[in-house]
């Protein structure tokens, strides 16, 4: 597929320094060659000759991962109160969000930190308060800068959007605190819930879940939400159809089923009543083509075209996660080194699952 860009403008400069100085959303965006290191600058009014598969031949060498829901832990964010660029993060969140979002993370109660809408902006903030950690660590400013692909799961693919430039930190929270309030509000609306399937391979878990819909009425039906490695996948569905698929794991060899602790059926149709939300929000959000490629959820592939961006993260909440093929995809494509970026060590865990040979590291904030 042709990846051609309409350049009415180019500039050879040094990477800047400071991401969020200097890298925050505005009429032009730097588009960066890592082999070259030549930043191209491209006005807005080109945006719209951006083809989409601009980053499609990408090569990765250097990634940074980011969790998602499920990673957030009361304590995290404490030590980032240490670094005055993490910090300030958390004061641009209270402002946003109408709560001491750092109390929360510090203190807990768990329960609250683990309720969606909360926890979201939480890992969102935690996640990028982690790369300002990393920065004021010696070499860590080299490291940011080798970076040439990112993605995150689920929720992390925002941080990950935000980190590449697509979006300002500020709009990005206000984005991830309407899907939150959003994906709770849909959960809320049809009683629904998730669990993960262990010990079974991505066929036989949809032959449980095509065992299981037999059995049970079409509102309450069961689907793999989540491939997240091997022998771990999440299913969503209405709380029978759940139910059901916990009692007949066993009869198709899996080691066992765990509930997981979500509002609901995250990443299937129960979640359509956020998607004309998140739409609205984001036709008004401006997102620029990211300064590397970010690889989607949706289909394992990077985008270049922001209405494209727009698009894939409204799907994305009804939208199977396709995090296997993403990682497999990144470690066939030659990635060397992974940074998983913010709560827990989750990220991690799978990556070693799919090669017990792949090289990452959790920087935790």
């Amino acid at each position: 597929m042709p990846s051609s860009l309409t350049l009415p403008s180019i500039s050879f400069h040094k990477l800047p320094s400071s991401f969020f100085s200097k890298n925050a959303p505005s009429r032009s965006f730097r588009f960066i060659n890592q082999r070259s290191r030549v930043s191209m600058s491209v006005s807005a009014e080109s945006q719209a000759s951006v083809n989409d598969a601009l980053f499609s031949d990408y090569n990765p060498s250097n990634a940074f991962l980011f969790p998602g829901q499920g990673a957030q832990t009361v304590g995290m964010g404490k030590e980032a109160q240490n670094v005055p660029a993490a910090a300030i993060l958390y004061k641009k969140a209270n402002d946003i969000l109408g709560f001491d979002l750092l109390d929360i993370c510090i203190n807990g109660p768990k329960e609250k930190l683990d309720s969606t809408v909360i926890s979201q902006p939480a890992i969102y903030v935690t996640s990028l308060a982690a790369v300002e950690l990393l920065r004021v660590r010696e070499g860590g400013q080299q490291i940011i800068d080798s970076v040439d692909v990112t993605c995150g799961l689920s929720l992390g693919e925002y941080t990950a959007l935000a980190f590449a430039g697509a979006f300002s930190f500020e709009d990005g929270l206000k984005l991830v605190k309407l899907r939150g309030e959003a994906m709770q509000d849909a959960s809320d609306a049809a009683k629904s819930a998730m669990a993960s399937v262990i010990g079974l391979d991505s066929e036989k878990v949809q032959q449980l879940c095509d065992a299981v819909n037999q059995e049970i009425p079409e509102a309450e039906k069961v689907q793999i939400a989540n491939y997240l490695c091997p022998g771990n996948y999440a299913v969503s569905g209405g709380i029978k159809g759940i139910e059901v698929l916990e009692s007949k794991a066993k009869s198709f060899k899996a080691r066992m089923t765990i509930r997981l602790a979500v509002a609901g059926a995250f990443h299937t149709s129960f979640m359509e009543p956020a998607v004309s939300r998140l739409e609205a929000a984001l036709a008004a959000t401006e997102i620029i083509t990211p300064k590397i490629p970010v690889i989607s959820n949706v289909d394992a592939q990077p985008h270049a075209d922001p209405d494209t961006i727009k698009k894939i993260l409204a799907r994305q909440v009804t939208s199977p996660v396709q995090w296997e093929t993403t990682v497999k995809t990144l470690l066939t494509k030659g990635l060397k080194k992974g940074y998983e970026l913010g709560p827990g060590k989750v990220i991690a865990g799978i990556v070693k699952r799919v090669d017990k040979s792949a090289d990452i590291e959790n920087i935790g904030a």
